[in-house]
């Protein structure tokens, strides 16, 4: 068990290494790319220890795949698009005279994105509730709550790495 976590850590920190890198290729197209990578990334990696974690069967997994790849598919495309809806309305407000109908055209935007990806999410549990047996369901509880936690802790360490000052040089 305990190397599973360890070898999940490092799959993340690897993630976490491809989102910095990301972050140091500026706003452009390089660095938006890297970000993708890294969201299609963690979305395959969610979906292959999901499968671990539920035990699921063959026939559950080929009814299952089609569906959340879909769904997440889908929810990148939302989020990629409420981004550049939040960068925008960045501009908008820090301009000394912003125009007030655009920003409202943002917010919009931007709350209608939140629901299209709780429309998403509503789907997905749905699926789950007409696919998985209710012991896999708990599972799925439980799987969500220990990976979302896995994941902020494992972002908090890379940030901690990214921000910490190289130690001093070791005296021989």
């Amino acid at each position: 068990m305990k190397t599973k976590h360890v070898s999940l850590a490092l799959a993340f920190l690897v993630l976490l290494s491809g989102v910095a890198f990301g972050q140091g290729q500026g706003q452009g197209q390089g660095g938006g790319q890297n970000r993708q990578r890294v969201r299609e990334n963690l979305a395959t990696l969610r979906l292959l220890r999901l499968t671990q974690a539920l035990d699921l069967t063959e026939e559950q997994a080929a009814k299952f795949f089609p569906t959340i790849n879909r769904i997440e598919k889908d929810k990148i495309k939302i989020q990629r698009d409420m981004t550049a809806d939040i960068q925008k309305l960045r501009q908008l407000v820090a301009e000394p005279a912003p125009n007030e109908a655009e920003i409202g055209v943002r917010i919009k935007s931007i709350k209608d994105a939140q629901r299209l990806a709780r429309q998403k999410d509503d789907e997905l549990e749905s699926h789950l509730e007409s696919s998985l047996t209710t012991v896999q369901k708990a599972k799925y509880v439980l799987f969500q709550i220990e990976f979302y936690r896995m994941l902020e802790q494992s972002l908090e360490r890379g940030r901690m790495m990214r921000n910490n000052s190289p130690l001093a040089p070791i005296k021989k």
